[in-house]
């Protein structure tokens, strides 16, 4: 019988509808229930392609066993991450504080029946293990401890929330100068892996904003272990693994150092980076390969992850119950489908050596898909191969389970990376363009931006920072894709909302409403919210009106201290830092080498180019990140600064 999970929008909520569990979805039908019969609240925090999501799922959510103490003890509530990243936001800062670590998912908290959190866990196992009692033993004993002690456990959690609750920023300004790159590019050595690419040890995240960062201040400063950082990195996560050679597209993070071994969850925001960043890559070299990993990258997106014109969440780690089935391939398999696929069976000893496919394997007695060289492939029967791997992916296996939720931060990031695309394939730009009319005529109804919806539903959650952040973010790079003015007012709309909903006197708040939690300027998953309408804010102070760019320097001036301390802690927020105080030199250089040929400032920015404009008599100034395609203007301005 279903739970009250059946009438949800969200996906993940729809996995848990049929659980023996009594789950009810955040909201007051749950806190009446929880006052009225004086109980505890579990409140579950996950989504859909979560890996560790499904392993307590199976283990306890499932059971018939502990459903009955949860039904019987606790009112149980499940949240979907991706669309309430508001709650999600508040319950991994309690989990923080109550354990002294970050958290991750499933997120696991105990509340009193007035929603006051008094213990937290993440994934909790059904049976002793990790240091951990089970599941099902945990529930009885706060079960019990919460009739016989709960005045004990209301005062912690009134610790706890008077904690968050009284927590004023702490304000330490300090002077923000070029010496944050000096400092950025150290840091980042020190962190850096030589063998294997990215930073620090396992589990790797891709780390798109650092490796970005890079990439512009080689340009800047000319040095070559910045450059040499970012491509050996590039070259890493593209060797297999991490990125699906045979589908397409790139998984979350690396369970290992090597990049091997992925948790197998493919997210959107994670291709719409990457795409970005291998494009930023291949101007920066001229190396075809990072734009061939780019468009495939991007080519995969919009075969697999999209419906009329708009991009789903997320798809999953798990196939039929078992993580990585339908990625990996054991050696008598792989073998058999070359021999269908007419690869002369001599061939296949060197093919499945080159492929990294033996009888051993590499994942747990099968083969995840990899090559030494994925910049340089010179393997016979290469490109039959892998059809024939992909066919036998097609006919044996179920494709994983696609979280169908459109949201519109990270659909936003898709376009923007669309945009970028189709300024060397007009293809990419149709496409960006039609995503990007589909996204708004959903998703900003009568002036009112949402935050997620179904394709085809009425969108019902509101819009947070992230939303107005990464959809201003897009809608300039639809500007300067097409010159269209209406693309740049509605960005500027977007906005002067965020600013109104969001500051105050150089702080932000990532939502407000029944959560009230601030922005970060930390990346994490992905690049900071804050940090991208800072630099939406920097680009409208020269596209519209310069009276933004006061918002941008009153927001790192209060941030100045930790952005100068440690900068690789926030990569996008350094590289504001850096585009901010290289605007008085570039605005000079406009003023003495580009205005007089008639220029025309689309935006004064740092990195930057100038070129000549098809459509435009004179000259446009942009961020390089985004003028794709035009490095060698770049070059000659820098060397023009550079003879000042």
């Amino acid at each position: 019988m279903a739970n009250r999970l059946i009438n949800e929008y969200s996906p993940y909520l729809q996995q848990h509808a049929q659980n023996p569990v009594d789950w009810y979805p955040w909201g007051e039908e749950a806190f009446q229930k929880a006052q009225k019969e004086n109980k505890p609240i579990f409140l579950s925090i996950g989504y859909s392609s979560c890996h560790w999501c499904h392993v307590m799922e199976r283990e306890s959510f499932e059971d018939e066993a502990t459903a009955e103490i949860l039904n019987r003890h606790f009112v149980s509530i499940k949240v979907d991450r991706e669309e309430r990243p508001d709650i999600d936001k508040h319950f991994q800062e309690v989990y923080q504080l109550m354990n002294g670590r970050p958290g991750g998912w499933p997120t696991s908290i105990f509340l009193s029946q007035d929603l006051k959190p008094f213990y937290s866990a993440t994934y909790i196992p059904d049976e002793p293990r990790y240091g951990m009692m089970s599941f099902s033993s945990l529930l009885e004993v706060i079960a019990d401890k919460y009739q016989s002690e709960k005045k004990l456990l209301i005062e912690k959690a009134d610790e706890i929330l008077g904690f968050i609750n009284s927590r004023k920023e702490k304000i330490q300004a300090t002077r923000l100068d070029e010496s944050i790159i000096i400092r950025f590019i150290d840091q980042a050595k020190q962190l850096f892996d030589h063998k294997d690419g990215g930073f620090n040890k396992a589990p790797k995240f891709p780390q798109t904003s650092l490796l970005k960062l890079l990439l512009d201040l080689h340009r800047i400063t000319g040095d070559k272990e910045a450059l040499q950082m970012a491509t050996h990195s590039l070259n890493s996560m593209a060797k297999g693994g991490l990125r699906d050679l045979v589908d397409g597209g790139f998984c979350r993070y690396s369970t290992d150092d090597q990049w091997l071994v992925p948790h197998f969850e493919k997210m959107t925001y994670d291709n719409a980076l990457l795409s970005e960043l291998y494009l930023k890559a291949y101007h920066t070299t001229g190396e075809d390969f990072y734009k061939i990993v780019a468009f495939e990258t991007l080519d995969f997106m919009l075969e697999k992850m999209s419906e009329d014109a708009l991009f789903y969440s997320a798809s999953d780690a798990d196939t039929e119950g078992e993580e990585g089935k339908y990625f990996v391939y054991s050696f008598e398999k792989a073998l058999r489908s070359f021999a269908k696929a007419g690869i002369p069976d001599k061939a296949h000893p060197a093919l499945a050596k080159a492929l990294h496919i033996t009888r051993e394997g590499n994942f747990e007695g099968k083969n995840i898909i990899r090559v030494d060289d994925p910049a340089y492939i010179d393997i016979p029967y290469y490109d039959e191969a892998i059809a024939a791997l992909r066919k036998r992916r097609e006919e044996k296996h179920l494709y994983p389970f696609i979280d169908k939720k459109v949201l519109v931060s990270w659909n936003a990031m898709m376009i923007k990376s669309l945009f970028q695309a189709g300024r060397l394939e007009a293809r990419y730009l149709e496409s960006a363009k039609q995503s990007l009319d589909a996204l708004l005529a959903s998703m900003y109804i009568h002036s009112q931006l949402f935050h997620s919806t179904l394709i085809g539903k009425e969108p019902r959650i509101h819009a947070f920072l992230e939303d107005y952040a990464y959809l201003a973010d897009a809608l300039i790079e639809a500007y300067r894709s097409t010159l269209d003015e209406t693309y740049l007012i509605s960005a500027t709309k977007l906005a002067n909302n965020a600013i109104e909903r969001y500051y105050n006197n150089g702080q932000w708040k990532f939502s407000r409403g029944e959560f009230e939690t601030r922005a970060d300027i930390y990346d994490s998953s992905y690049p900071s919210a804050m940090a991208v309408m800072l630099n939406v804010l920097h680009s409208l102070s020269s596209l519209v009106d310069i009276v933004y760019k006061k918002f941008v320097f009153k927001t790192l001036e209060l941030h100045s201290y930790d952005l100068m301390r440690q900068p690789i802690s926030s990569p996008l927020m350094s590289a504001t830092v850096v585009r901010y105080l290289k605007d008085d030199i570039i605005v000079k250089a406009t003023e003495e080498k580009l205005v007089q040929n008639s220029a025309r400032v689309d935006d004064i920015a740092y990195p930057f180019t100038y070129f000549k404009n098809d459509t435009n008599d004179g000259f446009m100034i942009c961020n390089s990140s985004s003028c794709f395609g035009h490095e060698k203007e770049f070059d000659a301005v820098l060397k023009y600064l550079n003879q000042r």
